[in-house]
């Protein structure tokens, strides 16, 4: 059979159990595409170790969804013995002695690792163009970034290398590449799927997550990573999310921030994401329209915390345990600003920079605390709203895709993530699907809920999906 990476996992779960295919024939089907494939989705494959483990597949029973499923991880995540850049020189040789939690949960469902995908390097970036090896491509037009930071867990579904992916979000990189490759990515509630193993780099708004075509698949990777971790201390003790039926049995009360549908949101976006708006209420689902007023503080809150926090974060990359080392130095501080200077990137230096001056002297109270006090006041408004709500819903980015190769204003690219960042600050579970498209380019919508209702998404998204008969690679 041929193509058998473009079938979801429910299809290949099907042919797998009737032993119509085996694991090795869809590692095979990989290896041939990404050898073929021009879009740099991936940074380090595990293709001989992925085929010795679908030949050992063989000769247990496929007991779950997942068995035997290749899977994409996003290159910042801890695998051990496997190459783990986080797409930066300073990390260019690191193999990890140890796994994440989340990759230790997909092992034990049996799932086949293929290799590490691309991304911005230390996750800053929002088109998939700081990566030390180099910018990843948009499988639905190779002109187009395929959104950031996440850009090869993207790349790789929508290209059809593989089904399912893992990506981690700090204020919209699962997201947004999600929306602009046509796909479905959650950012769940922060503290339900474990970052332990993950790199860290705004560590109060990390998060790891699941990447798919459809809603029903990313529910069942999700259900397979989240749950409590004893090594993580940011993990919540919450029942583990399970998927069950994913019907919606009720008519949901939603609201939508005004400020989501204002001047700074692209026109066209606004006109899809209204018509979307427009089914939704045809389904007999009750819409209001709702101020935030602190929304509007999304990216000055951002830059000043998750940088700040980056900054800290970052200090381990000293050139002494492990990380780039200049072949000479004078002394410690020489090594130091050597393995820093030749080891980071342009953005993640510039971040650093910006983010160790809001915590010098003075800044702390006058920047960082300040944005502390000014994110509290966000998150009170989120949860207010969701006082009288079930959902909360906006458009995905403010505009399409970024044009790919553009020497572009930094703000340009945090701008895309102007309505995600609000659900990192506050830590609330935020989904995004595909709605329609503008001339080739997707938009997507942005489905978010109370804390640990990840249950109402997808069971809403799904019902959503059905209703627009809509995937990234179809027009509406």
């Amino acid at each position: 059979m041929k193509n058998l990476l473009e079938l979801d996992i429910f299809q290949l779960h099907q042919l797998l159990k009737e032993k119509k295919i085996k694991p090795i024939d869809l590692v095979e089907e990989f290896e041939n595409k990404v050898v073929n494939s021009n879009l740099n989705a991936f940074i380090t494959l595990n293709i001989e170790k992925a085929k010795k483990q679908a030949i050992e597949l063989e000769k247990k029973e496929v007991d779950n969804v997942l068995f035997g499923i290749p899977i994409a991880i996003k290159d910042n995540i801890s695998t051990k013995n496997l190459r783990t850049t986080c797409a930066s020189k300073m990390l260019e040789n690191y193999i990890p002695v140890f796994d994440a939690t989340v990759i230790k949960k997909l092992k034990e469902k049996n799932m086949i690792i293929v290799g590490k995908a691309n991304m911005d390097e230390f996750a800053m970036g929002g088109t998939g163009e700081t990566s030390y090896f180099g910018p990843t491509k948009n499988p639905l037009n190779e002109k187009l970034s395929p959104g950031g930071s996440s850009s090869g867990s993207a790349a790789a579904i929508a290209g059809n290398l593989v089904p399912l992916a893992l990506g981690s979000d700090t204020g919209g990189s699962i997201r947004e590449p999600a929306a602009f490759c046509g796909l479905v990515g959650l950012n769940p509630t922060y503290g339900r799927v474990s970052r332990y193993g993950l790199v860290a780099f705004g560590s109060s708004l990390d998060q790891i997550g699941p990447m798919s075509r459809t809603v029903a698949e990313n529910a069942h990777l999700f259900a397979a990573i989240n749950g409590w971790c004893e090594h993580d201390l940011t993990s919540a003790k919450e029942k583990p999310y399970q998927v069950g039926d994913l019907k919606l049995a009720r008519k949901l009360k939603i609201a939508i921030p005004t400020f989501c549908v204002g001047p700074r949101i692209n026109e066209k976006v606004v006109k899809v994401f209204k018509e979307t708006i427009q089914k939704i209420e045809e389904e007999g689902h009750q819409v209001n329209y709702v101020e935030v007023p602190f929304m509007k503080y999304a990216i000055p809150l951002y830059q000043v915390i998750a940088l700040a926090e980056a900054s800290s974060n970052l200090l381990r990359f000293d050139g002494v345990k492990y990380g780039y080392q200049p072949e000479e130095y004078k002394d410690y501080e020489d090594l130091l600003v050597k393995s820093r200077t030749e080891g980071f990137g342009k953005e993640v230096k510039r971040r650093i920079m910006v983010g160790t001056y809001l915590l010098s002297g003075k800044n702390v109270d006058v920047y960082y605390k300040k944005a502390l006090q000014v994110r509290q006041e966000l998150t009170d408004e989120i949860i207010n709203v969701f006082q009288n709500c079930d959902l909360i819903l906006t458009p995905a980015t403010v505009s399409t895709s970024l044009n790919l190769g553009k020497d572009r204003d930094p703000n340009e690219v945090f701008l895309q993530d102007l309505l995600a960042i609000p659900f990192s600050m506050s830590g609330h579970p935020s989904l995004v699907m595909p709605i329609g498209k503008i001339e080739e380019a997707p938009v997507g919508i942005q489905i978010s809920a109370p804390y640990y209702d990840e249950k109402t998404i997808y069971r809403f998204a799904n019902e959503l999906e059905k209703k627009l008969k809509f995937r990234g690679d179809q027009n509406v």
